[in-house]
């Protein structure tokens, strides 16, 4: 188990005691023991990986603390966020001019944080062996709303004349809204006979058990599940890319490479145990987003995110243009 306890004392400022670092970790065991409460999130399947894994190893330390995670999509998450439902938003896009107006008028405000990057993988069977790359263009065509693309076939010519049949995230998914907006040209502009599901798991099912299909979603669910998947390429104008590491965290893997964000409750911060979990999540968000699959920032941009949480800064602050390459140059 990773030794996270320094984290718990600094969140409930006990790490300004003197001693030395045997002391200070002893101190912030005891803190974590001592925290009791619950946290609430919800939000996106992409991001859900790495907010669960982050609730795991703070359970290991502050066992009295509940930590509850839900997947209720990005846009159903900023329902129950706008609502006071929850303390925190798993975000895989930024909020809504809409969700931030119903926002003001529910007397909610936000600390807008990212937290890795994600890769959007457009994903076949792995026996599919016609499929090398996909241009924009010809993922516009087959996945634009007034599309008559029906096969392979209809999509280049010698594929086969084999009904495409689609998977996708559900219009709640902010992973829906993102590749409607790079691939579309706006948000949940998309065909509508596809199947969808807010449970990335169940995607992955359909596209490994279905030679002619087509799908998306978050790096991670690639990651986990390559040996029942093939990724492929996508040319955005400069030639095919594959989602890699490398790729997403310069911008080259473009246009789906994007940041992926926690909206939290400035109010919740009052609560020790959500202020002990919030420092706890950025002191180890970048750690535990590349166990899961996902790409860390750097630690400039966590230490911005938690001067931000530190000064309660809250508003959108990288707006609905924000992508990897932008926020690479900035951080």
């Amino acid at each position: 188990m990773r030794h996270l306890l320094l984290a718990i004392g600094a969140a409930l400022v006990l790490a300004g005691c003197g001693g030395d670092s045997a002391s200070q970790g002893e101190s912030g065991n005891q803190a974590g023991q001592a925290l009791s409460g619950k946290v609430r999130l919800d939000g996106s399947s992409t991001v859900f990986p790495i907010s669960e894994a982050v609730a795991e190893e703070f359970n290991a330390v502050a066992p009295g603390v509940r930590v509850t995670v839900g997947v209720s999509g990005t846009g159903g998450g900023f329902k129950k966020f706008i609502a006071g439902e929850i303390d925190i938003n798993d975000a895989s896009r930024n909020i809504k001019p809409s969700e931030m107006e119903k926002a003001v008028a529910a007397g909610i405000e936000f600390i807008e944080l990212p937290i890795a990057y994600d890769g959007l993988s457009v994903v076949v069977n792995p026996e599919n062996d016609w499929v090398d790359h996909l241009t924009v263009a010809e993922l516009n065509a087959i996945w634009k709303p007034d599309t008559t693309v029906r096969t392979w076939a209809d999509v280049r010519e010698g594929w086969p004349a084999e009904e495409i049949r689609l998977y996708g995230p559900g219009t709640d998914s902010g992973t829906f809204d993102y590749f409607t907006k790079a691939i579309n040209g706006k948000e949940q502009a998309s065909r509508p006979d596809f199947t969808a599901s807010e449970d990335d798991n169940v995607l992955v099912q359909g596209i490994s058990g279905d030679l002619y299909s087509l799908g998306y979603f978050g790096f991670a669910y690639y990651i986990e599940n390559k040996d029942k998947l093939k990724v492929v390429p996508v040319d955005g104008g400069e030639g095919p890319v594959e989602p890699t590491h490398e790729t997403i965290n310069s911008g080259v893997y473009a246009p789906l490479s994007r940041p992926v964000y926690l909206y939290i409750n400035p109010t919740s911060l009052d609560d020790p145990a959500v202020a002990a979990f919030v420092e706890f999540y950025l002191e180890h968000a970048g750690e535990l987003a590349e166990e899961v699959g996902y790409i860390t920032m750097s630690e400039v941009a966590y230490q911005k995110a938690r001067e931000r949480v530190a000064q309660r800064e809250t508003g959108t602050a990288y707006g609905e243009n924000a992508s990897v390459a932008n926020l690479a140059k900035e951080f």
